[in-house]
């Protein structure tokens, strides 16, 4: 059975016959849970959107359309089975349906897949080509339903505008000159529908008429607004008056020295970023260049749009490069204050999941740190009342870097990451895929459950073959060695020796990458310092060894191995508290055992009372790279050094 709400409300049996779903306000039951996009809708809710001034018996009523509703869409159901397709949920009611079943939700799919990638033009036409008339066009009179219309509306418009960007990007587009002619005298005010149109008749050799087009798009402005044209107007005048390359067929090979606006920059720079290494250092850095660009020209709708299209999946949470973290995030936020809070609702999330997803924990103060909360929660909130799996995955990239608020959160961190791992696999978003299963490596990792991280990895390198993720076979190799030190410190395990080969050849591979965000310095010294506890030695003393951000929690354990006993009690009373990112567990526990070793209770007493929380996880095992052992095992110290102060 499918679901059509793209015009009147109806509902079709697999064969094309239709189901009858009864009077006007069953239609519109149904279709408030359509609108819901499978979440559940309270009975209270319902009541009030369906009558302005509800009935005493309204919460019966209610029931009854339900109770119809269902004989009508599950007829073969056996009696006292429970309903599959429109089910009770706590208060109320919700539809669980695939959203291939319902045509909104499949044209916002669609639209969502053409923003990506230009492969998926075909999908957005037939999407485009399902509309049979205004969205819930029989559902008259309700307040909800006039929203949810409005917002459709604004997406179709926004398609066929994407549509006829696409085809005039490959090369195409003449035949779209009658077609953008009515969009544009139907909607005057939509700027970009006019460049769209003058772009489509210099493609068809008409140039003059191309001039005349965007000297009425200005006179109009200008007298019916009071407003001159946006720059992306002004610039397509002078491209057409110059005969500028940009108004060629876009090239599929890209070419270090083109001009390029800031929209096109930032998709460029995102399809880089994936690639990792060198790519990712140069797409960050023109993703910068491009954000600065967009907000140059004034236009708060495009710089939102800039902001928030560089969805990069991010699994780190320590910042390759603070300082342009930060540049983007005080971006965001201004554009974020400029759009106001009654500002489009994707542009909002798209820039607040940005604020969350830049804001790397490591490092901020608290302030910032609580900012950056907030705004991850917001996103999250955002997308998941618009409903759109894209949006939803890069806000949830956003709630997962926030999620390092204190040690011992691997399950929850775990949860985000298989809903992010769902939604990519149902609405064929791989490189979210892969992300998903690299928060659920380093779950698991974090969780001592090696079996479950192994089979994450594997899945992780299949998607890798297919999204060209070349920094994934990277982090599963060092997950194989992290796996390979915990096994070395059991019975017939392998030696300590083959865990520090593994670690060495994983480090020589992270090297290769050439740039990795977070990961240049630090992590072989750390992961070597980790084999050692769990084999009961003293930490390495290598000068040569680069301890990066991580040292001033090594120190004193570097110094104690070294017999500098009173240097390394210094050096453990100046270490600050460990940042809140992957490595927290491991650094407290580091604290610990070095205040356990040194007897510094009221150290230990804080080790303890911060590492209580992850009793159950493996220290390290966040990252799902190295590990230092179970956490129980420096809590245990921690706690015996504080209870002899």
């Amino acid at each position: 059975m499918r679901i059509d709400v793209l015009g009147a409300v109806r509902a079709l049996r697999d064969d094309g016959t239709p189901v009858d779903l009864g009077g006007p306000r069953h239609r519109e039951v149904l279709a408030r849970l359509v609108a819901a996009g499978g979440r559940m809708v309270s009975t209270d809710t319902l009541v009030d959107d369906l009558w302005a001034e509800p009935p005493v018996r309204a919460v019966g009523a209610l029931r009854t359309f339900v109770a119809a509703l269902r004989r009508a869409i599950e007829p073969d159901r056996p009696p006292r089975t429970p309903p599959r397709v429109l089910v009770t949920e706590g208060p109320g009611y919700a539809l669980r349906l695939p959203r291939a079943q319902v045509d909104a939700h499949r044209f916002e799919d669609a639209l969502a897949r053409a923003r990506r990638t230009p492969a998926a033009l075909t999908d957005l036409d037939a999407a485009l080509a399902a509309w049979r008339g205004p969205a819930y066009a029989d559902v008259t009179g309700s307040l909800w339903a006039r929203r949810e219309r409005a917002r459709l509306e604004e997406l179709r418009l926004e398609g066929l505008e994407l549509r006829a960007r696409l085809l005039l990007d490959s090369g195409s587009g003449a035949e779209l000159v009658a077609e953008l002619g009515a969009h544009v005298t139907e909607h005057p005010w939509r700027e970009p529908a006019w460049g769209l149109l003058a772009r489509a008749l210099h493609r068809a050799g008409r140039q003059a008429d191309a001039l005349a087009t965007l000297r009425r798009a200005r006179t109009m402005l200008v007298e019916q607004l009071g407003l001159d044209p946006g720059a992306d107007l002004q610039r397509l005048e002078a491209d057409i008056l110059q005969g500028a390359t940009t108004l060629l067929p876009a090239r599929t090979v890209w070419t270090a020295g083109v001009r390029l606006g800031p929209r096109t920059t930032v998709e460029l720079a995102r399809t880089l970023a994936l690639a990792g290494g060198d790519a990712l250092v140069h797409s960050r850095r023109d993703r910068l260049a491009a954000v600065q660009a967009a907000e140059r020209t004034g236009d708060v709708a495009l710089t939102a749009r800039v902001i928030g299209a560089y969805d990069v999946p991010a699994l780190w949470s320590r910042a390759d490069d603070p300082e342009q973290s930060r540049a983007v995030v005080a971006a965001a936020e201004r554009t974020l204050t400029a759009l106001g809070a009654d500002g489009p609702a994707e542009l909002r999330a798209r820039l607040l999941a940005t604020v969350a997803v830049e804001s790397r924990s490591a490092d901020l103060s608290g302030t910032e740190r609580e900012r950056a909360g907030q705004a991850a929660r917001e996103a999250e909130a955002l997308a998941r009342e618009l409903g759109d799996p894209a949006l939803l995955v890069f806000a949830l990239n956003g709630v997962f870097l926030q999620s390092f608020t204190r040690p011992g959160l691997a399950a929850a961190r775990d949860a985000t990451g298989a809903e992010i791992l769902g939604l990519a696999t149902r609405h064929e978003l791989p490189n979210f895929a892969v992300l998903g299963r690299l928060i659920r490596l380093q779950s698991a990792s974090a969780l001592g459950d090696l079996y479950a991280a192994a089979a994450h990895a594997r899945a992780a390198e299949r998607l890798a073959v297919s999204t060209e993720a070349s920094l994934v076979p990277v982090l599963t190799g060092w997950f194989r060695a992290r796996a390979t030190a915990a096994r070395s410190a059991e019975p017939g395990g392998p030696s300590a020796a083959t865990a520090a080969a593994r670690y060495r050849a994983a480090e020589d591979a992270l090297a290769g990458t050439a740039s990795m965000p977070g990961l240049h310095r630090g992590l072989f010294a750390l992961a070597l310092l980790g084999l050692r506890l769990l084999h009961g030695r003293p930490a390495p003393t290598d000068p040569a060894l680069d301890w990066g951000p991580y040292r001033p929690w090594a120190q004193p354990l570097v110094l104690l191995a070294q017999n500098r006993v009173e240097e390394a009690r210094a050096a453990l009373s100046a270490a600050p508290e460990p940042p809140l990112d992957h490595m927290q567990e491991a650094l407290w526990c580091l604290t610990a055992h070095a205040a356990a070793r040194l007897g510094e209770p009221p150290i230990a007493a804080r080790a303890a009372t911060a590492l209580r929380p992850a009793r159950t996880e493996h220290a390290g095992g966040a990252t799902g790279m190295l590990t230092l052992g179970p956490v129980a095992r420096y809590l245990t110290e921690a706690e015996t050094c504080a209870t002899q102060g």
